[in-house]
Order: C-alpha cells, then structure tokens, then sequence
C-alpha cells in the first residue's frame, strides 16, 4: 500500500507559513517548548506570537499530573504563561477515572514527583496482592529503570486480571540528551501478556476532545478541526493521535526521532516509510518549533 500524499511532504521554514487558515493550536508540551530540562525560547515565542494574532493554543500533555502541576514545571523552565491560553494532561483525565471508582483498591507504580494527580482524593493505595487496579505514571526510578524491570510484577498482575490504567501513553520521553523510559512502555508489555490496559492521553480521543472543549470555551464558539493545527514530535502519539482526529499536523524532527530524521530524503516513499510507517504523514516538517 503507498503511502498517501508522500510527495506532498515537505518542510516548513516558520509557523506563520502554516497558519493562515488556523484558529486552534493543539501543541505537544515536552520535545516543543522544552526537553525536560530547559525551555525553547523560540518556540515559546513562536506559540506566543499565534497568539497575538487571535489563535488559540491548548498545549496537550501526556504528563501524569494535573495541569496546575505542569504549568508550575513550565514557569521553573521560564516558560511564560503568555505562550499558551491552557493545558490538558493525561494526568486530569486518569483522575478523573480514579475518582470515580474510589471504592476499588490501587497499587501506584510512579515516582513521587507524579503524587499531585492525586491529591485531595481519598484513594486507597495498597499492595499488588490487595489491588484491584494498577495505576501508573511512569517506572518508580526512570534514570535507571525500563520496562523490563516490570516484567514479574506484570506477570503477577496478569495471573490476577488486574485492570492497567495508564497516565502517561508515551513510550518514551527526551530529557536533555537521553530518552527516558514512560509508562506507556510499561503499559505495552502488560497489554502483550494478555492484561487489559487503558489509556489516557495522546493518541486517544478523550484527551483531543477535552482539548477542543477547552478551546471552544476560550473562543466563545466550536471550530471546525480543518482550521486545528497539531504540533508534535512523536509518530505514536502525537501524528498518530492526529490522523484520529482528522486533523493536520505539524511533526518537528529534532525530539525522539531526531536520528531517524538524519539525511531522510522526504521525496522518497521508503525513506519517509522508515520513520512514519503506514501512519499518514504529517501535513509538514519543521526541525525546531519557530515562528
């Protein structure tokens, strides 16, 4: 099968060529205005300048934690509050489902840092013999740990039939020069041996949906998803999440699949199929987000 509009690809020199007919940005949070260490100033720049000229920007986040909690990570980074009008997490949305089942038992696989998601909710957290549900937000230690160090708990959780909720879809994230294992890895390995796994966050719907709620309420009014723009770094998540919706996108190439992207020839069907697979290709490419 070819892959649609290959020759259509290209790279984008700036924002403002792309966003003539655009009201609403949806744009990825860590790999475009930062990479877990320090923020892009110009990418910033780039969102903030969109929204000077009456766009709307909703930065979607698959980070385990509310979003009063991301925004507060993103001031420390010097990211003013200027470069968005909201955020939604995949955190909000996994609180959600927990407060809804508050009845249940859960065992938390994450590390301290992701404890806001749950705060004020009177959660039972308890052992992997006792849980009915695993929640996770990422590997305990993720300097060090991947999800091969889950691999017997997984197991157990199996022979158990324990429901796997993830907070966090991304298999991996980009912080500094070095990819650092997510839940979502995790959440694939226990999804393999049998278990069954949910997931919040990109690419699944209800995270896009509360985005373009979000949006609609800072317009005053719905807009059509042919005038929402994407932005992302991930094929996984981000394009992919994308194509679901409908909705162009605009892939940057210097996050998680920067050596992929190396001396890639975008005229070339085989070529780009080694980076995007099956997956429709994004509407454009830029390398760094700039307006």
């Amino acid at each position: 099968m070819n892959l649609p509009n290959v020759t259509a690809l290209r790279f984008a020199d700036r924002l403002r060529d792309l966003t003539k007919d655009v009201d609403v940005i949806l744009s990825d949070v860590w790999g475009v205005i930062h990479d877990g260490v320090k923020g892009f100033p110009p990418a910033c720049q780039a969102l903030q300048s969109f929204r000077e000229q009456g766009g709307t920007v909703i930065m979607i986040t698959n980070a385990p934690r509310p979003a009063d909690s991301v925004q507060r990570q993103l001031r420390k980074m010097e990211i003013s509050d200027e470069t968005y009008d909201a955020i939604v997490s995949s955190g909000d949305l996994t609180r959600n489902y927990v407060a809804s089942h508050l009845r249940q038992s859960f065992l938390m696989i994450g590390p301290e840092r992701d404890n806001p998601m749950l705060r004020g909710l009177d959660v039972k957290l308890t052992t992997l013999e006792k849980a009915d549900t695993i929640i996770c937000t990422g590997p305990y230690n993720d300097e060090v740990e991947t999800e091969e160090d889950y691999r017997g708990m997984m197991e157990e959780a199996r022979k158990r039939n324990l429901t796997f909720i993830c907070a966090n879809p991304d298999i991996v994230v980009e912080r500094g020069h070095r990819l650092i294992t997510c839940a979502g890895a995790i959440a694939e390995l226990y999804r393999n041996l049998g278990g069954e796994t949910i997931f919040y966050g990109k690419p699944h719907r209800p995270i896009y949906d509360r985005a373009l709620e979000l949006a609609a309420d800072k317009r005053g009014k719905t807009t059509p998803l042919n005038r929402v723009l994407a932005i992302g770094d991930s094929v996984r998540t981000d394009l992919t999440g994308a194509n679901r919706m409908g909705l162009d996108c605009l892939f940057l190439t210097r996050g998680i699949h920067a050596v992929e992207f190396e001396g890639l020839d975008i005229a070339d069907e085989f070529s780009v199929r080694r980076v995007f697979g099956e997956t429709t290709p994004p509407r454009a490419l830029m390398q760094d987000l700039v307006w």
